[in-house]
């Protein structure tokens, strides 16, 4: 205990600093010296008995809310150290950063006692308020004080000691003040370690607190961005113990998450096998390899990569696992291989009434999940319209795989359908690889040039059909296949049949729904229309805009064959906009082949000009057919939009289906 002359030292410094003078001054602990001097420099009234700012009840439990998270933290450490020096004259206080009680708890006598200088809650006992203070002070000096009686600045504390010791965040900042007062009488250093060992408890509860909260986020993060992968993931320890799994991993291995997590992993996978053992072991790692796993619905077979978990001595601690459905794999290898149908009905160009038979046979084709044979000359747009039964299917959404059978050489073909298995052949990729009809599985697959297929392959083809099963070359596993085929030839493939180089029964099973697409030298009707529509769709993407065609041309084309049907017109016009020099398009940027043409319309016997001849042509048709435009446009082989160009060309129009010339 400090003895009283210590007290009547202090007491003598104090009054002479008060009056101005510096006797014993000198002699105070320099903290406290420095403090004496803020407080002069401050007008803090040295006499005061009570601390004049006391918050309202609202406002305290404003700051108090404010102050919550750590408060809550520092009630059990109060309560505490009170327990330790209860009945013993002392309580226990904390404050805010800016020196305002929050909290005050002790012997019932003494918190009255207390209280009579305003030591209650809400009251501000910073230096600027309260004078030389252990809270005031510590917040100012940022370190733990003890403050015995005439070492306080003001009266209403020189009856008490007080200790006090800062506290802080896990960031350093400081947040408060933890004080224990008392009377004078019983003033002790031990008390300050007290307050110290409190305030340090206060400190690290709040950092583990902090470091529980980011651990939790941590693990909300980590669950958060777990479950937004699409792929399965899963992780085990050690001890082959599945210590986490996202949702998507637990829907491909047939399992709850919460029923897997702390499973040995072969609870989880189903049984043990080598290949297993070596990832799990962390022997290996392997990417995008297909393995087998069985499940309570059966085995599936899924895409796997993984990877060891290493400690800081190299030893594994663990593996990830990605796991992804064939399926998955697949569509997204679709995607960007472009195995996807870009074109519909609306590409398709065409007024004749035999080509509008064609899509309505399409249209309905479509609906159905029937195989679809399209039969046609090259060019005629057998691959145009087998994307647009695609897209106008239930399997829109689904991929569409196209191969050519005569474009492969035939010792590749049934590998390039059906795939293969590692080690099928020399030079067979790692892994093996899927065919085509695994790939569109979900979709529809078009084999075009189905007349070019080896006959050998047909037997193989034709069980896929009717299965839906194939089997990988190389391989025993029955793989189920949901694949819509739609297949095309330029053949007879009846005349195929009787000569032997085509299958009857897969003709017959091909054969369920038969399109024959018209040639272009049948659609007459639809050439300008088709040719107008190339000159526009070709011209945009090149730069070049043709307002106007030569009428020398129309009767080249009308009389011109077509072998190549619509991709040969396409070509045409595209390489006509190359030559073309300016706005309107001359039989010189057509063909040798086109302009040597001889017209079956009589026109090179005629001296009239070619405007001249189809003005007369169509007068004479209106006269024959009293005006009846369908007739007209039907034995001019033109849709009805050509023919009234025409007319309003020539000056010619038609009321109630009767003609007349313009004046």
């Amino acid at each position: 205990m400090i003895m009283a002359p210590v007290q009547r030292k202090l007491k003598a410094a104090w009054y002479s600093f008060i009056n101005g003078k510096k006797s014993g001054f000198q002699k105070l602990r320099p903290i406290v010296r420095e403090s004496w001097e803020r407080c002069r420099r401050a007008g803090v009234n040295p006499f005061q008995k009570v601390v004049p700012t006391v918050l309202a009840p609202e406002v305290l439990a404003a700051r108090r809310e404010k102050n919550r998270e750590w408060l809550e933290i520092a009630r059990p450490v109060m309560e505490t150290l009170y327990r330790f020096v209860a009945g013993s004259g002392f309580v226990v206080a904390v404050a805010d950063s800016e020196g305002y009680l929050l909290e005050v708890i002790g012997d019932k006598e003494v918190v009255q006692a207390i209280a009579k200088g305003n030591f209650i809650p809400g009251a501000d006992w910073s230096e600027l308020s309260a004078g030389t203070n252990s809270v005031g002070t510590t917040l100012i000096v940022n370190q733990p004080l003890q403050i015995f009686s005439y070492e306080h600045y003001c009266i209403c504390s020189h009856r008490w000691t007080c200790s006090a010791a800062p506290i802080h965040d896990p960031d350093g900042n400081l947040i408060g003040v933890l004080d224990m007062t008392g009377s004078f009488e019983k003033v002790h250093p031990h008390t300050l370690g007290m307050v110290v060992a409190g305030a340090d408890a206060i400190e690290r509860q709040i950092a583990m607190k902090k470091a529980w909260r980011e651990r939790d986020l941590a693990n909300r993060i980590r669950e958060a961005l777990m479950e937004s992968i699409s792929e399965g993931i899963l992780a085990t320890d050690c001890n082959r113990r599945v210590i986490h799994m996202n949702q998507e991993a637990a829907r491909l291995l047939g399992t709850k998450k919460e029923r897997a997590v702390g499973l040995n992993i072969w609870e989880v996978l189903g049984g043990e096998g080598a290949g297993w053992e070596a990832i799990l072991s962390g022997q290996k790692f392997i990417t995008d390899q297909e393995m087998d796993v069985a499940t309570p619905r059966g085995t599936v077979k899924l895409t796997v990569t993984s990877r060891p978990i290493r400690g800081n001595d190299g030893q594994c601690e663990g593996v990830v696992m990605i796991l992804n459905e064939i399926t998955r794999a697949r569509k997204l290898t679709q995607r960007m291989s472009g195995a996807v149908a870009r074109l519909t009905f609306d590409d398709m160009v065409g007024e004749d009434p035999k080509f509008q038979e064609c899509l309505r046979l399409a249209r309905a084709a479509a609906s159905s999940d029937s195989t679809v044979l399209l039969l046609g000359e090259s060019g005629t747009g057998k691959d145009i319209l087998a994307q647009a039964i695609h897209n106008a299917s239930p399997r829109a959404k689904g991929p569409f795989i196209a191969i050519n059978c005569g474009a492969i050489p035939r010792d590749l073909i049934g590998s390039e359908l059906f795939g293969y298995t590692e080690g099928a052949f020399t030079g067979a990729r790692k892994g093996g690889s899927p065919g085509k009809f695994e790939l569109a599985d979900g979709g529809t697959i078009f084999l075009d040039e189905i007349g070019d297929m080896p006959l050998e392959l047909q037997t193989t083809l034709l069980r896929v059909l009717e299965q839906k099963v194939i089997t990988r070359i190389g391989g025993s596993a029955v793989l189920p296949v949901n694949v819509r085929v739609i297949a095309a030839t330029n053949r007879d493939l009846a005349t195929e049949v009787e000569r032997g180089n085509f299958r009857r029964d897969l003709y017959y099973r091909l054969n369920v729904v038969t399109i024959r697409l018209i040639p272009l030298r049948e659609r007459q009707g639809d050439i300008e229309l088709l040719l107008w529509h190339f000159l526009e769709r070709l011209g945009k993407q090149m730069g070049k805009y043709i307002r106007s065609v030569d009428e020398r041309i129309w009767p080249l084309v009308r009389a011109y064959s077509w072998p190549g049907n619509i991709r040969e017109l396409q070509n045409v016009v595209e390489r006509a906009l190359h030559l073309a020099d300016g706005p309107a398009l001359r039989p010189e940027h057509l063909p040798e082949e086109i302009r040597s043409v001889q017209s079956n319309l009589q026109v090179q016997k005629e001296l009239l000009p070619v405007p001249d001849y189809e003005k007369q042509i169509i007068l004479k048709l209106l006269e024959e057919n009293k005006g009846n435009l369908s007739r007209v446009a039907n034995q001019l082989g033109i849709a009805r939009t050509t023919l009234y160009r025409k007319m309003a060309k020539y000056g010619l129009s038609y009321v109630h289906n009767h003609y007349r010339r313009r004046s």
